[in-house]
């Protein structure tokens, strides 16, 4: 069964940082391309930033270019997400999620919760 557990988030002032940690369980997660959204409330989900599987290409959405790394740690099965010079509007719901490639199908974790503000 394949499991993500974000954790990490939490109440931070503009300026701040955080660093979000996605725990995954139940699949090949070294051999994975793992990927995080996020959803601010009454939007919908935005693609944040991705960390492709065998040589490791990331890529972020120019809304977090240059403030938020991507990063994974495949002997520990874990994907994080370093954000610097945190901005109210970052403020969302964050999810991991991956992607079989075989079935298609879309796993994501529950979320952790980010909240910037003064």
């Amino acid at each position: 069964e394949v499991q993500l557990v974000e954790s990490g988030g939490g109440l931070v002032q503009p300026g701040g940082s955080l660093r979000l940690s996605c725990a995954a369980a139940g699949f090949t997660f070294s051999n994975s391309a793992m990927t995080w959204v996020r959803q601010a409330p009454g939007k919908g989900l935005e693609w944040v930033s991705r960390f492709s599987s065998g040589v490791g290409f990331t890529s972020d959405a120019d809304s977090v270019k240059g403030r938020f790394t991507i990063s994974r740690d495949n002997a520990k099965n874990t994907l994080y997400l370093q954000m610097n010079s945190l901005k109210p509007e970052d403020t969302a719901v964050y999810h991991c999620g991956t992607r079989n490639t075989t079935s298609g199908y879309e796993y994501w974790g529950q979320g952790t919760q980010v909240t910037v503000s003064s």
